[in-house]
């Protein structure tokens, strides 16, 4: 844990009270603040109270008193409209920032030179932060994981310059860290995402270039127009920036060309890497995620060439593309984390022969955009809320069958797979929706899936 000494001897307010809340409390009250914290959950709040964390009613406390509003990342700031604690927040004329921001005014005030990397991106942000920590360690680069990502942010080691915090950060993080200036910002892409929380893709694209726009060097995913402009105006302002791209050469940064990783700088290009035998690497989408990490390294002053070498070693990450086991020529893949469309293209793009398991709460336009790659499957398994709406997008382009649950759903996807002849059928959920029709996250979701693929006669846990 990480004591928030900045906020020392000041009253603060917290609203939210799930487990990045819970660990802000603590880190606030560690560090000598005065916590009021509250939630809309009753038995939230109890629990929270139970843990010793001192909570109170913000409805009815006066907000002049206080010298922050500390919002959990999941409360709405701004849209469909602010919550109540930011509204009277702004109009005591009290801050609203969240637990990034209290990290890096901590690393601010204890070790200014403290190395960071923030990652963000509509996709493949966990997998890049996971894989940049990877190489860091294979290097001997002590390296500690977090954020949006596993541990919270407050509870990572202390800001140290021998170490590195390598930081998932959300829009929703970002949007409640004015102060945010990594060492290293390394941006992705920009897709149509969380605009429920944010009302246009054009305001969710400026808060993912907050992460980009102070940062000592910039990484930055050149192959979709909102992430060009962001490259692009940090070039004219003459700030150090490296572009990252799988759709063509770079004349400097790192880019993908099948399977193998580029390196252009000075006029020259190298190859640095090839995933074509690295499982857990599969697919476009994981080069640019390579690109990016090998990027964020040589930010940091490695020689991108020797961390390419902790690629192979990389193990995955949970939910995403994970594969769970084999049942002699069939794949079980978990892409649960494959939370809309964009992500879902990724996936379906790394197989020829699927048998796709989709659906949940859908978003924004559905599955419509993934029509060109329909042919690559063999049938679809729909299931929860998005169901019907899928059916129809896929009538006339691919087979589909309601099955409604997870089990159902397995069951049939995993017998007709085994009576394909093709070289690798791939049972592949990859849902394209949130999950909170039936489960509480995609991590239930996924582990549900793999609890049931695991069950099945004469499953392989090893998988090539």
């Amino acid at each position: 844990m990480i004591p928030v000494s900045t906020l020392s001897g000041r009253k603060v307010a917290l609203f939210g009270l799930g487990g990045s809340g819970l660990a802000t409390a603590r880190a606030l009250a560690a560090g000598g603040a005065s916590v009021t914290a509250f939630d809309d959950n009753p038995e939230t709040v109890a629990k929270a109270a139970a843990a010793g964390i001192t909570t109170g009613d913000l409805k009815v406390l006066p907000f002049e008193d206080f010298a922050a509003l500390v919002l959990a990342p999941g409360v709405p700031l701004t849209h469909p409209r602010p919550h109540w604690s930011v509204i009277k927040a702004q109009a005591a004329g009290v801050p609203v920032i969240g637990d990034v921001e209290l990290y890096e005014r901590e690393r601010a005030a204890r070790a200014p030179g403290a190395p960071l990397v923030a990652i963000t991106g509509t996709n493949g942000k966990s997998t890049t932060t996971a894989l940049t920590g990877h190489l860091l360690n294979a290097l001997g680069t002590p390296a500690h994981v977090g954020g949006n990502i596993g541990i919270p942010v407050l509870e990572l080691p202390e800001p140290s310059t021998s170490d590195v915090a390598v930081v998932e950060v959300s829009s929703y993080q970002v949007d409640l860290a004015p102060g945010l200036a990594p060492t290293v910002g390394v941006h992705l892409n920009v897709s149509e995402d969380h605009l429920d929380r944010h009302g246009t893709i054009e305001h969710y694209a400026s808060i993912k270039e907050r992460v980009v726009a102070r940062a000592g060097t910039a990484v930055i995913g050149v192959d979709d127009a909102f992430s060009l402009a962001m490259a692009e105006r940090r070039e004219a302002r003459g700030l150090p920036t490296l572009r990252v791209s799988t759709v063509g050469p770079l004349a400097t940064g790192v880019f993908a060309e099948g399977t193998r990783i580029v390196l252009a700088r000075d006029g020259a290009q190298e190859t640095i890497a090839d995933l074509a035998d690295i499982g857990s690497l599969r697919g476009r989408h994981n080069a640019e995620n390579a690109a990016a990490a090998l990027a964020a390294l040589a930010a940091l002053g490695h020689d991108p060439r020797e961390a390419a070498a902790g690629l192979a070693s990389f193990p995955g990450l949970a939910h995403r593309l994970e594969q769970v086991g084999r049942c002699g020529r069939v794949l079980f893949v978990n892409d649960s984390k494959a939370t809309n469309a964009d992500s879902t293209e990724r996936a379906l793009s790394s197989f020829e022969r699927i048998y796709w398991i989709a659906g949940g709460r859908a978003k924004t336009g559905g599955i419509e955009s993934l029509a060109g790659l329909f042919p690559r499957v063999a049938r679809a398994y729909l299931i929860g809320e998005a169901a019907e709406e899928f059916a129809a997008t896929l009538k006339g382009h691919a087979d589909a069958v309601l099955c409604g649950d997870m089990e159902t759903a397995v069951a049939q996807a995993a017998a007709d797979a085994a009576a394909d002849d093709a070289a690798e059928p791939v049972v592949l959920l990859s849902p394209a929706c949130a999950s909170f029709d039936q489960y509480a996250n995609f991590e239930v979701r996924g582990a549900a899936f793999k609890a049931r693929v695991l069950a099945l006669p004469g499953i392989e846990r090893r998988v090539a």
